[in-house]
């Protein structure tokens, strides 16, 4: 009875915080269509609609605040500016999708706005070529798998996603969203960084990513470039730092991913033309630098550079066939060739056989040993003197001798 008397009181005084606020809606109802608001600085009290073109300008000096109810802001127009806003304190309803921003129109912008204590930051849903650019997103505190989307897009083609500097939300989502761009965004302290689910011609670049469980998912979507991204500390379970899924014709170009469970997660695309290219990549210091699933080949990997990883290459659920993937120009830290003629590329070839590691590739609850003394003891006897013929992993007849240096 104490708790529930105790949640009234603080709904009552949430209730009437809000009401002591001047009311937002009134001054988008007195701006003429075209026209700009800007107004005093302040606090006002949401939820508000913007339902026609014209320009909202806070200043950064204006905090609207939802007053724990629906979405702080929705625009429901095209050809509107929303900017220099605060918009704070959503209501917490994931099914609502309780937003700071909901946006529903077309060519608009969002540019300049702070976004907390809101559940999702900004959801777009059937809203084409819209610019998101330079806010600051954060949601509720939450359990993780409690908080919603910072960027969440449905439906929705042509936008760009530009330069926002988002913590403490879910994922950033596009579903059934394709031909959008998501473009030198700072995503920390979240689940899957970046989630393209059927979002086919989609390009992710200059993003930096860190401490999230994975850092870029692309599921079921075709022909998405993923290129010069910084993604640091994927490190769930079942994590990467690029993930491919079901999505053929992808590109992965000139990405750094270093300390994650998994740099590159690829699984091989349904037809061989489909072919996944993975050039020029950054691989340090992960557990495992690309792990392939359901291996059947279709896989282009040129110019990646596989540094300090426990495991540079590993296979599950598929057998290992050198034939399989085009691999060339790659440089391996551990390569034990020479470089007589110093072309910068090794006299033989780099080549990796499967021994012991089969074990843990092909038995998920093995990896727990893995290397493990005892692990090592039996890839040792292995290379010693084999049961039968190893699996070739890979063979890479043009490795680079000396260690490139990378830029992004």
């Amino acid at each position: 009875m104490a708790k529930i008397s105790l949640f009234l009181f603080l709904l009552l005084h949430a209730a009437l915080a809000a009401a002591a606020f001047p009311s937002f809606q009134s001054l988008i109802d007195a701006t003429p269509t075209g026209g700009t608001l800007r107004p005093p600085p302040g606090t006002y009290a949401g939820p508000a609609e913007i339902s026609r073109p014209m320009a909202v300008d806070g200043g950064g000096k204006v905090t609207l605040d939802g007053g724990g109810t629906g979405s702080v802001l929705i625009v429901n127009a095209s050809g509107a500016e929303v900017r220099g806003l605060r918009l704070t304190h959503s209501g917490g309803s994931h099914d609502r999708l309780d937003t700071g921003i909901a946006l529903t129109g077309h060519d608009n912008l969002i540019e300049g706005n702070t976004i907390d204590d809101a559940l999702f930051g900004i959801s777009l849903k059937q809203a084409n070529r819209n610019t998101l650019r330079h806010n600051r997103i954060r949601s509720k505190p939450a359990e993780l798998g409690m908080r919603g989307e910072s960027i969440r897009l449905w439906y929705s083609m042509d936008n760009l996603i530009e330069g926002n500097d988002i913590d403490q939300a879910r994922d950033l989502t596009l579903m059934n969203s394709p031909r959008n761009r998501v473009v030198g965004n700072t995503v920390n302290n979240g689940r899957y960084g970046i989630h393209l689910i059927f979002s086919p011609d989609s390009v992710v670049e200059r993003n930096v990513l860190s401490r999230t469980a994975t850092g870029v998912v692309v599921l079921d979507s075709a022909r998405v470039a993923v290129r010069r991204n910084r993604i640091f500390h994927s490190l769930g379970v079942s994590g990467a730092g690029i993930a491919f899924k079901k999505s053929g014709e992808g590109l992965a170009e000139n990405n750094e991913i270093v300390h994650c469970a998994v740099g590159i997660l690829a699984d091989s695309p349904i037809a061989q033309e489909d072919e996944i290219t993975l050039t020029g990549n950054r691989l340090a210091h992960n557990a495992i630098g690309i792990q392939f699933i359901g291996e059947r080949g279709g896989h282009v990997l040129h110019r990646n550079s596989f540094e300090n990883n426990l495991v540079h290459v590993a296979m599950a659920f598929g057998s290992g066939d050198a034939g399989k993937n085009d691999w060339r120009g790659n440089y391996w830290d551990d390569y034990q060739g020479f470089d007589r003629n110093h072309d910068g590329i090794g006299d033989t070839p780099y080549e990796v056989f499967a021994y012991a590691d089969r074990i843990w590739m092909e038995i998920p609850p093995a990896r727990f040993f893995r290397n493990s003394p005892v692990l090592e003891l039996v890839d040792f006897l292995e290379r010693l003197a084999s049961f039968s013929s190893p699996d070739m992993l890979l063979r890479d007849m043009a490795p680079l001798f000396d260690k490139p240096v990378w830029r992004r």
